[in-house]
Order: structure tokens, then sequence, then C-alpha cells
């Protein structure tokens, strides 16, 4: 049975034995220091139990741009055409994409690739904001740039740039493109408001992100300068990432590493549907598929952002980061503080949207507070 809350700043739903994740989530909401969207979708064995959402001019049907929630769709869609066996993930990407095999980049694999260890995180001249939202135009470009480290010897997050590499690879091997396979094999089949390339026809339904506000005596230092890190995010050119997704042509192209548009129900209902069975269709990845995808390939220090991380293949290795979850989860989060995953073990799937950055580490804490609740909730279910 669902309960409705539609009292103070809360609205939606949720399941019986889920109102703990009800009052997480007030609590969330109530600790913003400035007006802020949210949403959250939380789905179990592919049934929706959780559905809230707060914030001016939200519901439950609100689009935003999701930043980096994207590389989830653009890496759902190598997983389906690697389980098809159209790409191969030990063959070298110039095998696919003969362009790509110069400049010390020969032997590089698509599972290197995939993990963050190409070392084509960018280009010299760094790219432009109207360059980042095309991914076709950058694949053309990266292809020629030698790597900023021996590939496969290090990994470093290729940010703005891993879906047009890996899109890249989609395209020359099936001759359609990433955001086609996206909308051909999963959004439409599921009418899930997850949008690589937003029609313009649903562009009164999208809430522009907001940048984060410090209040006084809350301002955050300005980061040391790294060389890499300034390269990979275009820091010349997109001083401010929060703008990216709120211009109209980047999400119009449907850029595949932090373009994407959606509402946590979609993103919720895309991931219920990679590992369940979702309005009576059987689940888009086969166990197989998900270990692989799911298992950690790269571990230790991130050499463009210089922390402590690991990735799996497309997707960030979410047990290690939030623990109530298990080795299994994955998914990626985005730069407001956006997080969506799917859990196998516990047939969860999880979408929690921000339409204002968040502040330090303050999202992290948001989503280990709703996460540590929604586990509760289903273990007390079994």
């Amino acid at each position: 049975m669902l309960t409705s809350d539609r009292e103070g700043t809360v609205h939606g739903e949720v399941h019986a034995g889920f109102e703990g994740v009800r009052e997480a989530f007030a609590h969330v909401v109530r600790e913003q220091p400035l007006p802020t969207g949210q949403q959250l979708v939380i789905h179990r064995d592919g049934v929706r139990l959780v559905d809230l959402w707060a914030g001016p001019e939200v519901d439950g049907t609100t689009l935003t741009g999701v930043f980096s929630v994207s590389k989830g769709a653009a890496h759902i869609v190598v997983a389906l055409l690697v389980q098809d066996g159209v790409l191969d993930l030990d063959r070298a990407v110039s095998a696919y994409w003969p362009e790509f095999g110069q400049a010390g980049k020969e032997r590089v694999t698509l599972r290197q690739l995939l993990a963050h260890q190409a070392g084509v995180v960018g280009v010299d001249e760094v790219f432009t904001v109207e360059e980042l939202a095309d991914d076709a135009l950058m694949a053309g470009r990266l292809a020629a740039q030698a790597p900023y480290w021996t590939p496969g010897t290090g990994f470093g997050y290729h940010g703005l740039v891993i879906a047009a590499l890996t899109g890249e690879v989609v395209r020359r091997a099936t001759g359609r493109s990433l955001q086609d396979w996206w909308e051909l094999r999963v959004r439409r089949p599921r009418d899930a408001d997850f949008f690589l390339g937003l029609p313009e026809e649903l562009e009164p339904r999208y809430l522009p992100v907001t940048p984060a506000v410090p209040g006084p005596g809350t301002e955050e230092p300005a980061p040391e300068p790294r060389r890499l890190a300034e390269i990979a995010f275009s820091t010349v050119h997109l001083p401010d990432l929060s703008v990216f997704p709120n211009i109209r042509r980047t999400r119009a192209l449907g850029q595949g590493s932090a373009g994407g548009v959606a509402s946590a129900r979609g993103v919720a209902d895309v991931y219920a549907a990679v590992i369940g069975v979702l309005d009576g269709s059987p689940a888009l990845l086969d166990p197989d598929t998900i270990e692989t995808f799911s298992r950690v390939h790269s571990r230790g220090t991130d050499l463009v952002g210089g922390g402590e991380s690991c990735f799996a293949l497309g997707f960030q290795a979410l047990g290690e980061r939030y623990a109530a979850l298990g080795p299994d989860a994955f998914g990626h989060g985005g730069a407001a503080g956006a997080m969506a995953f799917a859990s196998p073990a516990l047939g969860l799937s999880y979408a929690y949207l921000r339409s204002r950055f968040a502040l330090g580490d303050s999202a992290d804490k948001e989503n280990t507070l709703l996460i540590d609740e929604a586990v509760a909730a289903v273990r007390a279910l079994e």
C-alpha cells in the first residue's frame, strides 16, 4: 500500500514500511540552505516503492540536467552491445575506429577505455563549451590526441569525454550513434523520462540547474589548479559546470558524458529494467554481463582528480562508496549531487536528483542517509 505525504515541502508517496525513507528525505529537504528541486524514486523488483519530490516548481514529472548520471545511460548501451556480441571488451579500439590508433593509443582496448585508463581526458587546445556539447565533434579531435599517461598504467576520470570515445566505437561498429541505440533499445520501449537528446516539445518541463551558493562562513576554498583537471573539464571555457545542461545545444544533442536530462522516475525505471522485470519485460542485462560491468577494474589515485577512487566499466562501483549496498551495486553519480544505481542482490534501483549544486560533500551525506534507510526498509521486507 502507498501512503501520501503532501504536508510542508515534501510531496509524493511511499510504500508502507518505507516511512523512514520519507522522513530522511524530509530531513534532507529541510537542510537545504537555498531552494532546491529534489526527486527520489526507489524500486524493488520493478515495483516503485518510493516516489518523492520537493522544491519550487517541481513535481514527479519535472526534468533536469543529470550531468554524469548520463554516463550510466551511455554504458548501458555499451553493455548491451557487448552482451549481443557486437563489441569485444578486449579488442583494440582502433580495430573499430582506425583513426584512434595513433599517437601512442594503438593498443588501447575497449576495456581500458571504459575503465578510464586510456589517458585521453581532453585535448591540448581544450574544448570550448560548444564543442563539449557534440560527442561526434569531440571524438574527431580526440582521435589524434596523444594520451596524457601511458594507457593501462594508471587511470583518471574522463569526465566530459568518455561517452564521446565509447560512443564513437559504437557508431563505427554499428552505424548508429550511442544516442540512437539508447532511444531504440532502452528509453522508448519503456517511455522512460531519461533523455540523451531532449525533444524541443519537452522543454517546458525542464528545470534549470543552479549553482551552489555558499552562505556566510561556509565559503569553500578554491581548489588548487591541476593541469589535467583543467583539460578534462575545460575550466578555461567552462568555469561553472552548472551552466552546461542549461544550454539548449547540450540538451538537444544529448552529450553522453554529462548532457542527459531526466526525472528520477525515468532514471529509476531504467535501472529497474536493467536488472529485472519492469512492466513485463525481461531484464536488459544478464547476470554475467552485470558482473563484468560492475566489477572494479581501476583502483587507486585518480590521475585527473588526485584523490583515491575506483571504477568499474563505464560505471562507478558504488558498493565501495555506500557500504549498505554490497559489492554488486553499479551506476553513476552526477555533479549536482545526483546518484543513480542498481543493486542486483537487493533487487533495488535508486535515483536521487537535485537541481542545485550541493556544497562540499553534503550530497554524499544525503545519499548515504537515503540509501541506508532504503536498504533497511528492503531488509525488513525479507
